[in-house]
């Protein structure tokens, strides 16, 4: 060994994984700004420390409107980490990392090296303690359980059901995969957001009646149920 080679530093490089929450603008993107401020004044810190993703599909017949919607994007406070659904060349301005599967794409980087089959994975998650507030669960490989309370502030994410077997204060987003059959449940609502495949209602939208009390909530068509489970 050299003495260049002991000196060379050494570089550790390492994967990790991260949710993000991801845009789906469509025109006119007016009217979607419009509902997008409408949520944002709803739930201020719902964007808050999440990485943010635009699915741009519904634009590219229209890719003129790209700029505008990042610099519209920009100044809510609200950065994409990346893109998907159109092809940066179309666009002409520079775009956010376009993204696709999940991964950042890039040409010829390890394209030689075969992956590992992943390991046999859990399809439900249990929790046997609260979720305290400012805690952040995610699971979006299936229903996460939690035997206690989720406080204020605090987040549960799932890619399916979502079952709270105390009181539901925080967030809960289920079927954040694309799972319009997800439903949420828990023994007493006091919820500040109930989400399902995209669409939500914020402690503002839930009916009176409802809080303090068992409930559930799922879809119906475009809109979401909240109901007593009594």
């Amino acid at each position: 060994m050299t003495a260049a080679s002991r000196s060379r530093p050494f570089v550790r490089v390492r994967g990790r994984s991260f949710i993000a929450l991801v845009l789906v603008p469509e025109p006119p993107l007016d009217a979607w700004l419009d509902g997008l401020d409408a949520q944002m004044q709803r739930s201020p810190a719902y964007f808050a420390g999440k990485p943010v993703m635009a699915d741009l599909t519904a634009l590219a017949a229209v890719p003129e409107l790209v700029a505008g919607l990042l610099e519209a994007l920009a100044a809510r406070g609200i950065r994409l980490v990346g893109i998907e659904g159109i092809e940066p060349n179309a666009v002409g301005v520079e775009l956010p990392p376009l993204l696709t599967g999940g991964r950042t794409v890039a040409d010829g980087i390890a394209a030689s090296v075969p992956e590992a089959p992943p390991p046999v994975e859990p399809a439900s998650l249990l929790l046997d303690q609260p979720v305290r507030s400012g805690q952040s669960v995610v699971f979006p490989r299936g229903d996460v359980t939690v035997v206690g309370s989720v406080g204020s502030g605090a987040e549960v994410v799932a890619g399916g059901s979502i079952h709270i077997y105390g009181t539901l204060r925080g967030r809960a987003v289920a079927g954040m995969s694309g799972n319009a059959q997800a439903r949420i449940f828990c023994r007493r609502l006091e919820a500040e957001l109930l989400a399902i495949d995209g669409l939500y209602r914020t402690a503002d939208d839930i009916e009176p009646q409802l809080r303090g009390k068992p409930a559930q909530a799922w879809l119906s068509g475009d809109s979401m149920v909240v109901a007593g489970l009594d």
